[in-house]
């Protein structure tokens, strides 16, 4: 009797600490899965309008809904996925029609590292002041927001 008294005790506050905090909209995630489908309406049962087949893709999260999320690609298409196709991993895609700069400093003035393609997608490791440190499969170099769908224009982390 005294265990099971000692297990309800446990479980009534350990309950709390492993809730998912509530986060406030707009946010920036990314599809966490190799394939994750886009559905007009937050349930299996809405059609589906877009199979992602890119991990990685940034996803800006527009609302929240118990187990699923209204999302918004780097194109404008928004609509429903499964949370658990969604990472909290940071990512960007580069824009534009030319390579963009990633350079060894946050400064436009410093060494060009490397260069990205547009429509590549690398993990944005910190930002500040107008710049992300940009991680392309091991190549680091910092890109200007601008250069990018991930982050917001004030934005740091």
């Amino acid at each position: 009797m005294l265990r099971a008294f000692a297990l309800a005790i446990i479980f009534l506050f350990a309950a709390p600490a492993g809730a998912q905090k509530e986060r406030e909209t707009p946010y920036w995630a990314s599809i966490s899965a190799g394939k994750a489908m886009m559905r007009t309406g937050p349930g299996k049962n809405y059609p589906a309008t877009w199979l992602y087949q890119r991990a990685d893709l940034p996803i800006k999260v527009v609302e929240v809904y118990p187990n699923w999320r209204r999302v918004q690609d780097p194109e404008g298409t928004t609509g429903w996925m499964l949370v658990h196709l969604l990472s909290d991993t940071r990512t960007g895609l580069v824009t534009g029609t030319e390579p963009r700069p990633m350079h060894a400093e946050p400064d436009a003035g410093s060494r060009i590292a490397y260069r990205a393609a547009p429509g590549v997608v690398g993990r944005l490791v910190s930002c500040d002041g107008g710049w992300c440190l940009f991680d392309v499969g091991g190549k680091r170099g910092y890109i200007q927001k601008s250069h990018f769908w991930g982050a917001d224009p004030g934005e740091s982390f």
